[in-house]
């Protein structure tokens, strides 16, 4: 079924005006598109860091308070798990390629592995 001249019309001011969203370019982009991924495992990371603080500090007070620190660890790895699936071997790349080009990842990299 063909659209009628008004779809059309509205059709083309939707196309135009996310031609010139800059927001949009940027969370369509493909680093745009693991950002958020990217950041849930950071945190994840963080949390699986603090789980095994807790596991180990509430070792001394009751093993059931470790237990729950352990439950904390094991639900951050899944999350991690869940957000590298999501992202899948392509995302890695290209936020790869992005920490590559980029002049802090470079630097990073750079200052760990010095060429002589």
């Amino acid at each position: 079924m063909p659209l009628s001249d008004d779809e059309q019309r509205i059709l083309r001011q939707i196309e135009e005006q996310l031609q010139t969203d800059q927001r949009f370019a940027q969370l369509a982009s493909p680093a745009g598109l693991y950002r958020q991924s990217a950041r849930s495992i950071r945190w994840a990371v963080l949390g699986v860091i603090l789980g095994l603080v807790l596991t180990i500090v509430a070792l001394q007070v009751h093993f059931l308070f470790a237990f729950v620190g352990f439950l904390v660890m094991l639900a951050c790895a899944l999350v991690i798990e869940r957000q590298l699936r999501a992202i899948g071997k392509v995302g890695v790349q290209d936020i790869a390629a992005t920490l590559r080009n980029s002049k802090i990842g470079s630097a990073r990299i750079r200052d760990r592995f010095p060429r002589d």
